[in-house]
Protein backbone atom coordinates (compact mmCIF):
# COMPACT_ATOMS: atom_id res chain seq x y z
CA UNK A 1 0.00 0.00 0.00
CA UNK A 2 2.67 2.50 0.89
CA UNK A 3 4.77 1.89 -2.24
CA UNK A 4 3.96 0.91 -5.82
CA UNK A 5 7.02 -1.32 -6.22
CA UNK A 6 7.98 -4.30 -4.10
CA UNK A 7 11.18 -6.20 -3.48
CA UNK A 8 12.30 -9.35 -1.66
CA UNK A 9 12.04 -9.06 2.11
CA UNK A 10 15.15 -7.50 3.66
CA UNK A 11 17.33 -9.90 5.67
CA UNK A 12 16.26 -9.92 9.31
CA UNK A 13 12.78 -8.55 8.52
CA UNK A 14 11.24 -11.80 7.30
CA UNK A 15 7.76 -12.82 8.49
CA UNK A 16 7.01 -16.27 9.98
CA UNK A 17 4.90 -17.52 7.09
CA UNK A 18 3.39 -20.57 8.78
CA UNK A 19 2.12 -18.52 11.73
CA UNK A 20 0.87 -15.77 9.44
CA UNK A 21 -0.92 -18.26 7.22
CA UNK A 22 -2.85 -19.73 10.15
CA UNK A 23 -3.69 -16.29 11.56
CA UNK A 24 -5.27 -15.31 8.23
CA UNK A 25 -7.04 -18.58 7.51
CA UNK A 26 -10.79 -18.02 7.34
CA UNK A 27 -10.43 -14.33 8.23
CA UNK A 28 -9.85 -12.73 4.81
CA UNK A 29 -10.60 -13.50 1.19
CA UNK A 30 -7.97 -15.37 -0.79
CA UNK A 31 -6.10 -18.67 -0.81
CA UNK A 32 -3.94 -18.66 2.31
CA UNK A 33 -2.20 -21.84 1.15
CA UNK A 34 -0.71 -19.79 -1.70
CA UNK A 35 0.67 -17.15 0.69
CA UNK A 36 3.57 -15.13 -0.71
CA UNK A 37 5.17 -12.05 0.86
CA UNK A 38 7.26 -9.22 -0.57
CA UNK A 39 8.33 -5.95 1.02
CA UNK A 40 7.75 -2.34 0.09
CA UNK A 41 11.28 -0.91 0.15
CA UNK A 42 10.56 2.74 0.95
CA UNK A 43 10.20 4.36 4.35
CA UNK A 44 12.22 4.37 7.54
CA UNK A 45 9.56 3.64 10.14
CA UNK A 46 6.93 0.89 10.18
CA UNK A 47 7.57 -2.24 8.13
CA UNK A 48 5.17 -2.67 5.22
CA UNK A 49 4.69 -5.84 3.18
CA UNK A 50 2.70 -6.98 0.18
CA UNK A 51 0.79 -10.14 1.12
CA UNK A 52 -0.52 -12.27 -1.75
CA UNK A 53 -3.11 -14.95 -1.09
CA UNK A 54 -3.37 -16.42 -4.56
CA UNK A 55 -4.97 -13.70 -6.68
CA UNK A 56 -5.93 -11.57 -3.66
CA UNK A 57 -3.50 -8.89 -2.47
CA UNK A 58 -3.27 -7.02 0.84
CA UNK A 59 -0.82 -4.72 2.55
CA UNK A 60 0.48 -5.70 6.00
CA UNK A 61 1.84 -3.10 8.42
CA UNK A 62 3.70 -3.73 11.64
CA UNK A 63 6.03 -1.80 13.96
CA UNK A 64 9.78 -1.76 13.22
CA UNK A 65 12.09 -4.28 14.82
CA UNK A 66 13.70 -3.58 18.18
CA UNK A 67 12.52 -1.34 21.04
CA UNK A 68 10.20 1.50 20.04
CA UNK A 69 9.04 4.60 21.87
CA UNK A 70 5.99 4.28 24.08
CA UNK A 71 2.74 4.90 22.18
CA UNK A 72 4.63 4.94 18.87
CA UNK A 73 3.95 2.52 16.00
CA UNK A 74 0.57 1.60 17.47
CA UNK A 75 -0.94 -0.63 14.80
CA UNK A 76 -4.28 -1.25 16.59
CA UNK A 77 -4.79 2.51 16.91
CA UNK A 78 -3.93 3.06 13.25
CA UNK A 79 -6.33 0.31 12.18
CA UNK A 80 -9.21 1.70 14.24
CA UNK A 81 -8.51 5.22 13.01
CA UNK A 82 -8.74 4.07 9.38
CA UNK A 83 -12.03 2.33 10.17
CA UNK A 84 -13.47 5.75 10.99
CA UNK A 85 -11.60 7.93 8.50
CA UNK A 86 -12.08 5.81 5.37
CA UNK A 87 -15.87 6.35 5.14
CA UNK A 88 -15.53 10.16 5.30
CA UNK A 89 -12.26 10.55 3.37
CA UNK A 90 -12.09 7.87 0.66
CA UNK A 91 -8.41 8.53 -0.14
CA UNK A 92 -7.71 6.81 3.19
CA UNK A 93 -7.30 3.07 2.54
CA UNK A 94 -9.85 0.57 3.83
CA UNK A 95 -8.57 -1.56 6.73
CA UNK A 96 -9.36 -5.27 6.46
CA UNK A 97 -8.08 -7.23 9.49
CA UNK A 98 -6.42 -6.43 12.81
CA UNK A 99 -4.32 -9.03 14.65
CA UNK A 100 -3.31 -7.79 18.09
CA UNK A 101 -1.59 -11.03 19.21
CA UNK A 102 2.11 -10.15 19.10
CA UNK A 103 3.05 -13.84 19.16
CA UNK A 104 1.93 -14.35 15.56
CA UNK A 105 4.69 -12.37 13.81
CA UNK A 106 6.42 -10.66 16.76
CA UNK A 107 4.22 -7.54 16.94
CA UNK A 108 0.58 -6.58 16.40
CA UNK A 109 -0.23 -6.00 12.73
CA UNK A 110 -3.06 -5.26 10.39
CA UNK A 111 -4.02 -5.81 6.77
CA UNK A 112 -5.52 -3.19 4.51
CA UNK A 113 -6.59 -3.07 0.91
CA UNK A 114 -3.94 -2.61 -1.73
CA UNK A 115 -4.31 0.34 -4.05
CA UNK A 116 -2.17 0.81 -7.14
CA UNK A 117 -0.71 4.06 -8.35
CA UNK A 118 2.36 6.21 -8.69
CA UNK A 119 4.36 7.52 -5.74
CA UNK A 120 6.53 10.53 -6.55
CA UNK A 121 9.59 10.85 -4.36
CA UNK A 122 12.54 12.94 -5.52
CA UNK A 123 12.11 13.07 -9.30
CA UNK A 124 9.31 12.92 -11.84
CA UNK A 125 8.61 9.28 -12.82
CA UNK A 126 8.63 8.18 -16.48
CA UNK A 127 4.84 7.96 -16.75
CA UNK A 128 4.61 11.71 -16.14
CA UNK A 129 7.56 12.79 -18.29
CA UNK A 130 5.40 13.36 -21.38
CA UNK A 131 2.82 15.37 -19.41
CA UNK A 132 4.04 19.00 -19.41
CA UNK A 133 1.64 20.07 -16.66
CA UNK A 134 2.41 17.13 -14.37
CA UNK A 135 4.53 19.11 -11.86
CA UNK A 136 1.82 21.71 -11.33
CA UNK A 137 -0.98 19.14 -11.33
CA UNK A 138 0.60 16.97 -8.65
CA UNK A 139 1.52 20.09 -6.65
CA UNK A 140 -2.09 21.21 -6.65
CA UNK A 141 -3.28 17.69 -5.82
CA UNK A 142 -1.00 17.72 -2.77
CA UNK A 143 -2.34 21.06 -1.52
CA UNK A 144 -5.96 20.18 -2.23
CA UNK A 145 -5.73 16.82 -0.45
CA UNK A 146 -4.27 18.56 2.60
CA UNK A 147 -7.15 21.04 2.58
CA UNK A 148 -9.67 18.22 2.14
CA UNK A 149 -8.17 16.36 5.09
CA UNK A 150 -8.51 19.45 7.26
CA UNK A 151 -12.10 19.98 6.09
CA UNK A 152 -13.34 16.66 7.57
CA UNK A 153 -16.00 17.34 10.22
CA UNK A 154 -14.37 15.63 13.20
CA UNK A 155 -17.53 15.78 15.29
CA UNK A 156 -19.86 14.36 12.64
CA UNK A 157 -17.33 11.61 11.91
CA UNK A 158 -16.79 10.80 15.59
CA UNK A 159 -13.09 11.61 15.38
CA UNK A 160 -12.63 14.27 18.04
CA UNK A 161 -11.57 11.68 20.62
CA UNK A 162 -8.45 10.87 18.57
CA UNK A 163 -6.63 13.60 20.46
CA UNK A 164 -6.85 16.47 22.89
CA UNK A 165 -6.91 19.54 20.65
CA UNK A 166 -6.86 22.16 23.42
CA UNK A 167 -3.24 23.06 24.16
CA UNK A 168 -2.11 20.96 21.19
CA UNK A 169 0.67 23.27 20.02
CA UNK A 170 2.31 23.54 23.43
CA UNK A 171 2.19 19.76 23.88
CA UNK A 172 3.70 19.34 20.42
CA UNK A 173 6.78 21.34 21.36
CA UNK A 174 7.14 19.77 24.79
CA UNK A 175 6.61 16.24 23.50
CA UNK A 176 9.00 16.49 20.57
CA UNK A 177 11.60 18.23 22.75
CA UNK A 178 11.44 15.35 25.22
CA UNK A 179 11.85 12.82 22.41
CA UNK A 180 14.82 14.74 21.01
CA UNK A 181 16.61 14.80 24.35
CA UNK A 182 16.05 11.08 24.89
CA UNK A 183 17.25 10.11 21.43
CA UNK A 184 20.07 12.66 20.99
CA UNK A 185 23.27 10.77 20.20
CA UNK A 186 26.66 11.67 21.62
CA UNK A 187 28.23 12.13 18.18
CA UNK A 188 26.21 15.29 17.52
CA UNK A 189 27.79 18.69 18.24
CA UNK A 190 27.09 20.14 21.70
CA UNK A 191 23.94 22.27 22.09
CA UNK A 192 25.86 25.55 22.04
CA UNK A 193 27.07 24.67 18.53
CA UNK A 194 24.04 22.81 17.18
CA UNK A 195 21.47 25.24 18.70
CA UNK A 196 18.96 22.45 19.33
CA UNK A 197 18.11 23.80 22.79
CA UNK A 198 17.86 27.29 21.33
CA UNK A 199 15.33 26.02 18.78
CA UNK A 200 13.29 24.40 21.54
CA UNK A 201 13.38 27.57 23.65
CA UNK A 202 12.25 29.72 20.70
CA UNK A 203 9.37 27.39 19.85
CA UNK A 204 8.18 27.42 23.46
CA UNK A 205 8.47 31.19 23.75
CA UNK A 206 6.48 31.83 20.58
CA UNK A 207 3.87 29.05 20.67
CA UNK A 208 0.62 30.28 19.09
CA UNK A 209 -2.88 29.28 20.08
CA UNK A 210 -4.40 26.65 17.79
CA UNK A 211 -5.76 28.13 14.57
CA UNK A 212 -8.52 25.47 14.50
CA UNK A 213 -9.16 21.89 15.58
CA UNK A 214 -9.09 19.37 12.72
CA UNK A 215 -7.63 16.04 11.73
CA UNK A 216 -3.83 16.31 11.64
CA UNK A 217 -2.05 13.64 9.60
CA UNK A 218 1.36 14.52 11.13
CA UNK A 219 3.38 13.14 8.19
CA UNK A 220 1.72 14.76 5.19
CA UNK A 221 4.13 14.86 2.23
CA UNK A 222 4.21 14.14 -1.47
CA UNK A 223 5.49 10.57 -1.24
CA UNK A 224 2.67 9.67 1.12
CA UNK A 225 0.29 10.28 -1.77
CA UNK A 226 -0.44 7.66 -4.41
CA UNK A 227 -1.45 9.21 -7.74
CA UNK A 228 -3.20 7.95 -10.85
CA UNK A 229 -0.39 6.92 -13.27
CA UNK A 230 -2.23 8.56 -16.17
CA UNK A 231 -3.49 11.63 -14.33
CA UNK A 232 -1.21 13.30 -11.76
CA UNK A 233 -4.07 15.52 -10.65
CA UNK A 234 -6.01 12.53 -9.24
CA UNK A 235 -5.07 11.14 -5.82
CA UNK A 236 -5.57 7.39 -5.46
CA UNK A 237 -4.60 7.13 -1.79
CA UNK A 238 -3.21 9.02 1.20
CA UNK A 239 -0.89 6.74 3.13
CA UNK A 240 0.88 6.28 6.50
CA UNK A 241 -1.69 7.31 9.11
CA UNK A 242 0.22 6.16 12.17
CA UNK A 243 0.65 9.61 13.77
CA UNK A 244 -2.78 11.05 12.90
CA UNK A 245 -4.52 12.96 15.67
CA UNK A 246 -6.74 16.00 16.23
CA UNK A 247 -5.06 19.37 16.58
CA UNK A 248 -3.96 22.49 14.73
CA UNK A 249 -4.08 21.98 10.93
CA UNK A 250 -1.22 24.45 10.43
CA UNK A 251 1.08 21.92 12.11
CA UNK A 252 0.46 19.71 9.07
CA UNK A 253 1.03 22.66 6.75
CA UNK A 254 4.35 23.50 8.39
CA UNK A 255 5.68 19.95 8.09
CA UNK A 256 4.46 19.66 4.50
CA UNK A 257 6.32 22.86 3.64
CA UNK A 258 9.40 21.47 5.38
CA UNK A 259 9.46 18.60 2.93
CA UNK A 260 8.33 20.72 -0.03
CA UNK A 261 11.21 23.20 0.33
CA UNK A 262 14.04 20.80 1.23
CA UNK A 263 16.87 20.32 -1.27
CA UNK A 264 17.14 16.74 -0.01
CA UNK A 265 14.95 14.40 1.98
CA UNK A 266 16.28 12.29 4.86
CA UNK A 267 18.42 9.46 3.59
CA UNK A 268 17.56 10.25 -0.01
CA UNK A 269 19.13 11.77 -3.10
CA UNK A 270 18.70 15.40 -4.12
CA UNK A 271 15.12 16.57 -4.62
CA UNK A 272 14.02 17.32 -8.16
CA UNK A 273 10.43 17.96 -7.08
CA UNK A 274 8.97 20.65 -4.88
CA UNK A 275 9.43 24.37 -4.49
CA UNK A 276 13.04 24.36 -5.70
CA UNK A 277 12.26 22.62 -9.01
CA UNK A 278 10.81 24.16 -12.20
CA UNK A 279 7.11 23.71 -12.87
CA UNK A 280 6.09 22.95 -9.28
CA UNK A 281 4.27 25.31 -6.96
CA UNK A 282 6.64 27.65 -5.17
CA UNK A 283 6.37 28.01 -1.42
CA UNK A 284 4.29 31.17 -1.89
CA UNK A 285 2.00 29.56 -4.44
CA UNK A 286 1.56 26.55 -2.19
CA UNK A 287 0.56 28.76 0.73
CA UNK A 288 -1.80 30.85 -1.40
CA UNK A 289 -3.62 27.81 -2.75
CA UNK A 290 -3.95 26.27 0.71
CA UNK A 291 -5.28 29.56 2.12
CA UNK A 292 -7.81 29.83 -0.70
CA UNK A 293 -8.96 26.19 -0.41
CA UNK A 294 -9.13 26.14 3.39
CA UNK A 295 -10.14 29.72 4.15
CA UNK A 296 -7.40 29.89 6.81
CA UNK A 297 -4.97 32.68 7.63
CA UNK A 298 -1.43 31.40 6.96
CA UNK A 299 0.39 34.60 7.90
CA UNK A 300 2.01 32.99 10.96
CA UNK A 301 3.21 29.86 9.19
CA UNK A 302 6.91 30.46 9.95
CA UNK A 303 6.52 29.09 13.50
CA UNK A 304 4.93 25.95 12.10
CA UNK A 305 7.76 25.53 9.57
CA UNK A 306 10.36 25.73 12.34
CA UNK A 307 8.36 23.14 14.26
CA UNK A 308 8.22 21.02 11.09
CA UNK A 309 11.99 21.02 10.72
CA UNK A 310 12.41 20.19 14.40
CA UNK A 311 9.86 17.36 14.32
CA UNK A 312 11.52 15.80 11.30
CA UNK A 313 14.91 16.09 13.02
CA UNK A 314 13.48 14.19 16.00
CA UNK A 315 12.04 11.44 13.81
CA UNK A 316 15.36 11.10 12.01
CA UNK A 317 17.47 11.04 15.19
CA UNK A 318 15.21 8.42 16.78
CA UNK A 319 15.82 6.13 13.81
CA UNK A 320 19.54 6.89 13.83
CA UNK A 321 19.76 6.22 17.57
CA UNK A 322 18.23 2.76 17.07
CA UNK A 323 20.78 2.08 14.33
CA UNK A 324 23.70 3.31 16.42
CA UNK A 325 22.58 1.16 19.36
CA UNK A 326 22.58 -1.93 17.13
CA UNK A 327 18.82 -2.39 17.32
CA UNK A 328 18.64 -2.40 13.52
CA UNK A 329 21.30 -3.05 10.91
CA UNK A 330 19.60 -1.35 7.96
CA UNK A 331 22.45 0.53 6.20
CA UNK A 332 20.02 3.22 5.01
CA UNK A 333 20.00 4.58 8.56
CA UNK A 334 23.76 5.28 8.82
CA UNK A 335 23.65 8.83 7.32
CA UNK A 336 20.66 10.01 9.33
CA UNK A 337 22.69 11.58 12.15
CA UNK A 338 24.05 14.13 9.70
CA UNK A 339 20.58 14.75 8.32
CA UNK A 340 19.16 15.42 11.79
CA UNK A 341 21.99 17.88 12.37
CA UNK A 342 21.20 19.69 9.11
CA UNK A 343 17.49 19.90 9.97
CA UNK A 344 18.26 21.53 13.33
CA UNK A 345 20.56 23.95 11.58
CA UNK A 346 17.86 24.80 9.06
CA UNK A 347 15.34 25.39 11.87
CA UNK A 348 17.82 27.75 13.53
CA UNK A 349 18.44 29.57 10.24
CA UNK A 350 14.69 30.10 9.77
CA UNK A 351 14.40 31.47 13.28
CA UNK A 352 17.10 33.95 12.27
CA UNK A 353 14.96 35.01 9.32
CA UNK A 354 11.94 35.53 11.57
CA UNK A 355 14.00 37.54 14.02
CA UNK A 356 15.55 39.57 11.21
CA UNK A 357 19.03 38.07 11.29
CA UNK A 358 18.88 35.39 8.58
CA UNK A 359 20.23 35.38 5.05
CA UNK A 360 17.05 34.07 3.46
CA UNK A 361 19.03 31.54 1.43
CA UNK A 362 18.71 27.82 2.23
CA UNK A 363 21.80 25.92 3.16
CA UNK A 364 22.77 22.83 1.20
CA UNK A 365 21.85 19.57 2.89
CA UNK A 366 24.68 17.04 3.38
CA UNK A 367 25.09 14.58 0.53
CA UNK A 368 23.71 11.25 1.67
CA UNK A 369 23.04 8.07 -0.18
Amino acid sequence: MTRPDTAPVRPGEELPLDALREALRGKVEGDVDRLAVEQFPGGFSNLTYLVRLGDQEYVLRRAPLGPVAAKAHDMPREYRLLERVHPVLPVAPRPVLLVEDADVIGAPFYLMERRRGTVVRTKLPPEYAALPDAPRQLSEALVDTLADLHAVDIDAAGLRDLGKPEGFNTRQVEGWASRWRRARTDDLPPPEELHDEDVIAWLLAHTPAESAHTLVHNDFKLDNLMLDPGDPSRVVALLDWEMTTVGDPLVDLGLTLTYWTMPEQPGREANHVGANAPGYLSRGEFLARYAQRSGRDVGGVAWYEVLGHFKLAVIVIQIYARYRAGQTSDPRFAPLGGQAQWLIGEAWRRIGEVEGGGTGEPEVAPQIG
